[in-house]
């Protein structure tokens, strides 16, 4: 396959956490070619997606190659000469990257190539509030930009929930409200920015401390999940934040959550997903870039990307 991978600077990708280097390792070895596509790259012209790329190679560093990419010459030409594109860009999801969606999309519809994560599905599914159309996997929720709504969800929660923005992102923003702590104006002051901004309340899991679940999903079937546990005194289990990674085994229970929202991600071209899952809860479902393939594999000792390649090129087969 040829396959076009739009992603944030190549240098920047972590060869030890990030997936998308993974994939492009995997790829590689099961001998296809990947394109380096920044998102300044894009281009349209009437109703054709253009581009410019460099073919790019990753490998480990070692000792004597700490470098982990090569870039090759930058050339400008139709997205139609991949098979497959990767939308791999990283949140936030703003007005840029939904531009980088239209493009990406005059590919999809011309038949070009197959693009993954579909472009309407990533631009449809917010990663917070996608999460609502599934109400029997997820914990009681509001979304809401007026703060005495919060408040009354924060008593009618008994005291205690969470808050978060609808575009954050790596845990930012994130909060633990209680009913007797005396900056719970002032939070909901800010996380609202004044009530102009839609936020997220949630009832407080209290498996939270035990960790989140991170449940990667292939076209709708979890494949695997890692624990990540938060440090000491931190609410949060993201890694970037010192979240600690444990291995973790699928339970009845997320397999059940997975086929609640299992159809509706196929309907809508999103087929590499993570869903976050907190006890018996969904509270995140995330399209744009999921990660953790790396630590998944490492933990369970299974070539996880290697099952995301070979999965696009049986699709690939059958759609040509």
């Amino acid at each position: 396959m040829r396959i076009g991978c739009v992603m944030d600077p190549v240098e920047g990708l972590n060869p030890k956490k990030d997936t998308t280097f993974d994939w492009i390792l995997a790829a590689q070895a099961r001998g296809h070619s990947v394109a380096y596509i920044r998102p300044e790259d894009l281009v349209a012209e009437g109703n054709k997606a253009f581009c410019w790329s460099a073919p790019v190679t990753v490998r480990r560093p070692t000792a004597d190659d700490p470098s982990h990419a090569s870039v090759g010459e930058r050339a400008y030409g139709p997205l139609s000469e991949f098979d497959v594109v990767w939308m791999r860009r990283d949140p936030p999801f703003d007005t840029d990257y939904l531009y980088s969606t239209y493009i990406l999309e005059l590919a999809e519809e011309a038949g070009d190539c197959w693009v993954l994560n579909r472009p309407a599905g990533l631009r449809d599914a917010n990663e917070k509030a996608y999460a609502l159309h599934f109400p029997d996997a997820i914990p009681t929720t509001v979304v809401t930009h007026r703060k005495e709504r919060i408040k009354a969800f924060l008593e009618e929660m008994g005291g205690r929930c969470i808050v978060k923005p609808l575009d954050g992102h790596g845990g930012a923003g994130i909060f633990m409200l209680r009913s007797d702590d005396l900056n719970v104006n002032s939070i909901l002051e800010v996380i609202t920015e004044e009530e102009t901004r839609f936020v997220m309340a949630q009832r407080y899991i209290p498996e939270a401390r035990e960790g989140d679940k991170r449940v990667i999903l292939i076209d709708g079937e979890p494949i695997g999940g890692i624990l990540r546990v938060p440090a000491s005194g931190e609410l949060r289990g993201n890694i970037h934040v010192g979240g600690r990674v444990v291995q973790a085994e699928l339970t009845e229970r997320d397999r059940a959550l997975a086929a609640m929202v299992a159809p509706r991600l196929r309907k809508d071209g999103l087929y590499f997903v993570g869903l976050d899952i907190i006890g018996d809860y969904v509270t995140e479902v995330n399209v744009t870039s999921p990660t953790g393939i790396q630590e998944m594999s490492r933990l369970d000792g299974e070539p996880y990307s290697e099952r995301w390649i070979a999965w696009i090129e049986e699709q690939l087969a059958a759609r040509t």
